[in-house]
């Protein structure tokens, strides 16, 4: 029996078809860094200081001035010009414009629809969507045995795609994903009563809760649960 080389066994290894574009891209943009102590860096899978600090703070100008005011539009005003501050900021510092363009199209959609009804609480609706599409995302990424946190991690891991070739492997990466949609699960569990019950304040610090520190919690167990063997320090006797 003839045995494949190296370069073979590589490109076996390969997602074919239009996934080979998917995981080049992701692979590119990955933000995910593996520190010496082979532990993920946290801060930079959550886009670093200026990455929490645009993801969190047009929320929490929004909830203060609205508990504080009570005026939807001043709260609304003011969570769109923190958006914009951000952006300015990166243009001048001529900085990549990704996240903070998402950042002022998601809160301008957001200030949008709570003007347009008048109701506060439909300034959170976006990110019930967005949750959902994650959600729906990573469970079809599972069912297709292309979990998306395997696509991650394995180019973090320096693994490639090859972790397909291994059942133990892929299994760990689906559970991996797994945890990641129970962090999506858990935060519609919880805001949607909130926000069918119009109850803005504790729905505002709720998303500011659920938002990067749940998602880098999740991240952390995904990472320590689908680490390979070798990664697990031996039991001293």
């Amino acid at each position: 029996m003839s045995q494949k080389s190296p370069e073979e066994d590589s490109q076996a290894a390969k997602p074919v078809g239009g996934f080979a574009d998917m995981a080049q891209e992701l692979a590119a943009k990955n933000p995910l860094v593996r520190k010496e102590n082979g532990h993920i860096d946290l801060l930079a899978a959550a886009g670093g200081v200026r990455g929490i600090a645009e993801s969190i703070l047009p929320g929490l100008v929004f909830l203060v001035a609205f508990t504080l005011t009570r005026d939807l539009t001043v709260a609304l005003v003011g969570s769109v010009a923190m958006a914009a501050v951000f952006l300015v900021a990166r243009l001048v510092q001529r900085t990549p414009l990704t996240q903070a363009l998402a950042g002022i199209v998601g809160v301008a959609l957001s200030a949008f629809l709570a003007m347009k009804t008048g109701k506060a609480e439909d300034y959170y609706t976006v990110g019930f969507y967005t949750n959902a599409g994650y959600i729906l995302a990573m469970v079809v990424s599972i069912a297709v045995r292309w979990p998306v946190l395997g696509l991650l991690f394995g180019y973090a891991r320096n693994e490639g795609t090859r972790w397909r070739q291994q059942p133990e492997r892929l299994r760990a990466y689906r559970v991996a994903t797994w945890i990641l949609v129970g962090v999506m699960g858990a935060r519609l569990a919880v805001q949607l009563p909130l926000y069918f019950a119009g109850q803005v304040d504790a729905l505002g610090a709720m998303r500011l809760i659920m938002g990067v520190p749940l998602y880098a919690f999740g991240l952390w167990i995904a990472w320590l649960v689908s680490r390979p063997a070798a990664d697990v320090p031996a039991a001293s006797d």
